[in-house]
């Protein structure tokens, strides 16, 4: 189940950088400057469907759109930091 909620490309990606607090849109976007705008929108729907990430639509103009983790999305903390070591662990031993 947890690979069906955090699998893919992106989205163990952009939950690593919500872990620093909430993003807007453009921040996530220059974050992560190969993911396309379809892909990066499409994760955060994902994300925000399964009630990973919170989307916050501020009432301004123009509005301001930021995405933060959730507290079940913060539950994956120690899931992210230990992929992260894994994948700069891996990158050492190259």
């Amino acid at each position: 189940m947890t690979v069906a909620l955090i699998g893919g490309k992106w989205k163990p990606i952009l939950l690593f950088h919500l872990l620093e607090g909430p993003r807007r849109y453009s921040q996530l976007q220059r974050l992560v400057p190969r993911a396309s705008d379809r892909m990066l929108t499409r994760s955060l729907r994902e994300l925000e469907g399964d009630g990973l990430v919170r989307r916050t639509v501020f009432a301004e103009v123009p509005p301001r759109v930021e995405y933060g983790l959730t507290s079940h999305g913060r539950s994956l903390v120690p899931i992210l930091e230990a992929m992260s070591v894994w994948g700069t662990s891996r990158e050492a031993a190259r």
